[in-house]
């Protein structure tokens, strides 16, 4: 499985974004999702997850609320759309795939694709 996110951007604090994951090769709908976060001088840091099926999603506390993971079969792709974005979600957001469900370790993900910098602005 071959991933791109794209989507990101700079936008203002309180504004929103759509992130977009984009699949080719083996099957995507056959395993799960998530996306992860690294702003600068931080850890990578896990953020929402969804099921195969997409009838399971997970979030990190600071993402609840605020941050919607869904995932669209016809067209290979998952979604993070954000809103209400605040300053300390600056950081380049990362997919990955072929993990445990849920799992907030990137490292049990076997596909994950280049990242794509967000920047809130105050």
């Amino acid at each position: 499985v071959q991933l791109q996110a794209s989507g990101g951007g700079l936008v203002q604090a309180g504004g929103s974004l759509r992130l977009s994951c984009a699949a080719s090769g083996r099957a995507f709908s056959a395993v799960a999702v998530a996306w992860f976060r690294q702003a600068p001088g931080k850890e990578r840091e896990f953020v929402a997850g969804i099921s195969r099926a997409g009838i399971s999603t997970v979030y990190a506390d600071s993402a609840k609320g605020r941050f919607t993971i869904s995932r669209d079969p016809t067209k290979d792709t998952v979604y993070l759309q954000m809103n209400s974005l605040k300053p300390e979600d600056t950081a380049v957001y990362y997919c990955a795939a072929g993990g445990p469900y849920g799992s907030d370790q990137y490292r049990h993900y076997a596909y994950a694709g280049q990242g794509t910098l967000v920047t809130v602005s105050s």
